[in-house]
């Protein structure tokens, strides 16, 4: 039943995340010449030229860069790439004959349309799903490339992709203009893998640990370790608690902290992913 569960959730994020960057290429960035980076801006400005369908253009640049990652990775770890691919193309041709298109103002466009397109990648990143390209590219220059890392790998490459767009459209405001779409696709995905996985460490040093543990298992039922800590300048020793919770109960965490011990030394960090108990498990890794 869990398996079936996990298929369920991963074809939903392939729909839907594909939905939504294939609407905002559709409405936003082709219509405007924008390249957002990656292979489906390589298709736009390719399909700009040749005046063939976009979504077509994104699939046939896709097979050789998953050919190529299928010999190296194997089939297993690609299937749900593919398939994403698949729906990602096919969504762009199918809704661009009865979707409006927005012009009116390139900038809104390049932010609006970043925003979708950095939505639905993170729809997808969320189940470990992507639709190939500079993705897939950049997995496979590691091999060769180890020493350069991912994030420089795929800025390099959606780099690449402006230059040509800019040839293509004799545009230099494509690059501005494409360059902000990235920026904001970036910023959306950041944002929902963080707003999925949120959480706050909390790390307190106590000279209370029992009666703070105490507190803390029984009113936030989250699990708590402890640690015994020495301090630098006195020389005491003390006990350090750490416990991790989400967004919405840290105030609570807080409070029962300053109930029990008012004197305690409380850090906070953030946790961008959490897996385990409690939290997110282990089964879309």
């Amino acid at each position: 039943m869990k398996r079936f569960n996990n298929h369920v959730a991963d074809a939903a994020a392939i729909l839907f995340g594909n939905l939504l960057m294939a609407l905002g290429m559709v409405v936003f960035t082709i219509p405007n010449n924008l390249a957002p980076g990656g292979v489906s801006g390589l298709a736009t400005a390719i399909g700009y030229v040749t005046k063939l369908p976009v979504g077509a253009l994104t699939f046939a640049f896709n097979v050789p860069i998953l050919l190529i990652a299928w010999r190296m990775f194997g089939f297993k770890s690609l299937a749900k790439t593919l398939i994403a691919s698949v729906v990602f193309s096919a969504l762009i041709d199918l809704l661009r004959p009865y979707l409006p298109t927005y012009t009116n103002n390139i900038l809104l466009a390049s932010v609006l349309g970043g925003a979708l397109i950095g939505a639905g990648v993170g729809v997808a990143f969320s189940r470990g799903i992507t639709t190939g390209g500079t993705d897939m590219i950049s997995m496979i220059l590691r091999r060769p490339f180890p020493h350069i890392p991912a994030g420089t790998l795929l800025m390099l490459i959606d780099a690449l992709v402006i230059v040509i767009a800019v040839i293509i459209f004799k545009d230099i405001e494509v690059a501005l203009y494409s360059g902000v779409a990235i920026f904001v696709q970036g910023k959306v995905i950041d944002a929902i893998m963080q707003g999925l996985d949120f959480a706050k460490v909390v790390m307190i040093i106590t000279v209370k640990p029992k009666e703070v543990l105490a507190a803390l298992s029984s009113e936030n039922d989250r699990g708590v370790t402890e640690f015994e800590v020495r301090g630098g300048y006195t020389g005491e020793k003390k006990e350090m608690l750490m416990t991790v919770v989400r967004r919405s109960e840290v105030s609570r965490t807080l409070q029962v902290v300053k109930r029990v011990d008012p004197k305690a030394f409380t850090i906070l960090h953030n946790a961008t992913e959490v897996r385990g108990e409690g939290f997110k498990g282990y089964d879309n890794l």
